[in-house]
């Protein structure tokens, strides 16, 4: 069956194309169309996955485009990495699929959110299956398409648009460093193909600084779509999505898709030192922002997203610090427990009729008892409580930043990895224990279209990280499958201790200032001060973009429209009225008397020869 993995994208493909003809007649019926595509894909994966566990790399190419000495390809292949990938994207999107089904029942326009959730896993599995970089950015650009329709699927709320739009423009910014890099890379190389590019550099066809540069430019790719600093600002406003589309884009798709890009390229990263140690400083900053940012925010939602960009942080740590396969698993266990997360922040909010205020939230642990319990399960896996997974992929980052021997990066990933704890607790004690703060109160669970999806990912987040252990490098094993990337770091036990300390005493502290004392983060913030003032601010990012690039951008544009309204405007209606203004004054003389024309002519006639007779000279 590994022949046919074409087929896993396609069948997305092919629900979009059925609600996109038929949607208006199907109406809600169009969820079990893609209900069906997504299992279908995620039955296929499974098997996919089976075959290459017990085989080897499989490609199929066909030729495409012919120039000169040079062919481009179109095709697929299943490498280690993109057999777990396709796991992880088709069980994730197969699940917010079902929970969409109760979540977007009211919406009339829930076929159209199918037909775009259709497209979307269509383009992240194609981009998955690609055999080189050309054919990945194609997918890669239309994931971003497909995330400007989502983001702004309620584009009739002014937030939502601009959210889509925010998200659409800086993501592009990314993508300019990754188009001049594959450009780079096919100038240096000859080719697209992911072997023949690793071969040339592998060589030492291509010089170190070239390799440094194309490294770089193509990183600035994963800046964009993983949220990376400082081109994080689109994630935390994407909120503005429907929750199901938090959980698939920002939590285990999209955003993975830069992480992804790294990882598929990482023979040429590991060939430039330099490229490395920004790879590694751009992740533990963005680590370290994002989850200081997360600590005092009050919205369920934006909470999990500023902690989504956290832990992509703490993924590209791993990564620039050598850590490939901590940086890969921590990307697998992430996608199961936050999109946990991010679902059953949708379940809370849908019963709370879309309050989204955790300060108006509270009790909810005896009033939805199935939605808090597979919470906390994701809260304690994200946080990194043994033996959940999130335990062991955390303290395999921690290992690979140790070895790299860079003590302000391990420093920087050990605090990040106390808040990440300490806000998670922060939201699930103030949200789901105490007295019930808000006025819409739920009655009751959510159905089991919301709930089923909410077990299964708890049952991943428990027991995802069991393929990775000190007990059985399962996972290492099979992902370094063609890889000379040498030996990989494994914590000691006083690393896994630490782990532990930090977990607990991030929970600890949230306990006791939130479950234990049943203290509520303040309403009224318009006069803290000092370093809490700066992070509700988000540290002024936005305000900084929008005073040295938006607001000058909008300036140079509204002075050039007063150009071309005064000058170039001006002259155009200038001559047309002039134009038009003749036109009218001859039009006056041309009123159908015989006499007046036979007067013109004779005058005409007159001055033309008086005319001839002045320039023979006859009257000098």
């Amino acid at each position: 069956m590994i022949q046919n993995a074409w087929l896993i994208p396609v069948f997305p493909l092919i629900a979009f194309i059925i609600l996109l003809f038929l949607g208006n007649t199907l109406k809600e019926k169009s969820s079990y169309v893609g209900i069906t595509a997504m299992a279908l894909s995620f039955i296929l994966s499974v098997i996919v996955l089976f075959e290459r566990i017990g085989g080897e790399t499989y490609s199929f190419t066909v030729n495409w485009i012919t120039f000169g000495d040079s062919t481009i390809t179109m095709g697929y292949e299943v490498t280690p990495l993109n057999a777990i990938m396709l796991i992880v994207v088709t069980l994730v999107s197969l699940l917010v699929h079902i929970f969409s089904r109760e979540y977007m029942h009211e919406d009339k326009r829930i076929n159209v959110f199918y037909s775009y959730l259709g497209l979307f896993s269509f383009s992240m599995l194609g981009l998955v299956l690609a055999p080189n970089v050309l054919q990945l950015f194609i997918f890669w650009e239309l994931v971003g398409l497909c995330s400007f329709l989502l983001v702004g699927f309620w584009y009739f709320k002014p937030e939502a648009a601009a959210a889509a739009k925010k998200a659409f423009l800086t993501t592009r910014i990314g993508d300019v460093g990754l188009l001049i890099g594959i450009i780079l890379l096919f100038n240096a190389t000859g080719s697209f193909e992911y072997a023949e590019v690793f071969a040339h550099v592998e060589a030492g066809l291509v010089n170190d600084t070239m390799i440094t540069i194309i490294a770089i430019a193509i990183f600035l790719g994963a800046v964009g779509k993983s949220a990376q600093f400082p081109l994080h600002v689109w994630l935390p406003d994407a909120m503005e999505g429907p929750t199901p589309v938090s959980a698939l884009i920002h939590a285990a798709t999209m955003v993975a898709a830069g992480v992804y890009l790294v990882g598929v390229m990482y023979p040429l990263f590991v060939a430039s030192s330099t490229a490395m140690t920004i790879v590694a400083y751009v992740g533990a900053i963005t680590a370290f922002f994002a989850g200081s940012i997360a600590l005092v925010n009050t919205d369920i939602k934006r909470i999990l997203a500023y902690s989504t960009v956290s832990q992509l942080g703490f993924m590209i740590l791993a990564l620039g610090t050598g850590g490939y396969v901590a940086g890969l698993f921590h990307l697998t266990t992430h996608a199961f427990f936050k999109a946990l997360l991010f679902l059953g922040a949708g379940s809370v909010i849908f019963a709370l009729h879309h309050r989204q205020d955790i300060r108006k939230m509270g009790g909810l642990w005896s009033r939805m008892r199935i939605t808090s319990i597979t919470f906390m399960i994701g809260a304690l896996a994200i946080a990194g409580v043994p033996p959940l997974a999130g335990f062991w992929s955390k303290e395999g980052i921690l290992a690979a930043v140790w070895e790299g021997g860079d003590i302000f990066l391990f420093i920087l990933a050990v605090i990040t990895a106390f808040m990440t704890a300490f806000y998670m607790f922060r939201l699930f004690f103030t949200a789901f224990t105490g007295e019930f703060r808000g006025d819409h109160e739920p009655h009751g669970e959510n159905k089991k279209w919301m709930t089923i999806p909410l077990v299964v990912l708890a049952v991943f987040a428990i027991a995802a990280g069991f393929v990775n252990t000190p007990f059985g490098f399962w996972l290492e094993d099979f992902l370094l499958q063609g890889l000379t990337l040498g030996a990989q770091a494994h914590g000691e036990l006083w690393l896994a201790g630490l782990s532990i300390v930090i977990a607990l005493g991030g929970i600890g502290l949230a306990y006791f200032m939130y479950g234990k004392k049943g203290t509520v983060p303040a309403t009224d913030t318009s006069n803290v001060s000092g370093v809490h003032k700066l992070l509700l601010n988000k540290y002024y990012i936005d305000e900084l973009y929008q005073a040295v690039f938006v607001r000058p951008t909008v300036a140079i544009g509204k002075f050039f429209w007063e150009v071309d309204k005064g000058v170039v405007d001006g002259i155009v209606n200038f001559i047309g009225r002039a134009t038009r203004s003749s036109g009218r004054t001859f039009a006056k003389r041309h009123d159908g008397q015989l006499q007046t024309y036979g007067l013109v002519t004779i005058i005409g006639g007159l001055a033309v020869i008086a005319l001839a007779f002045v320039v023979r000279g006859y009257f000098g």
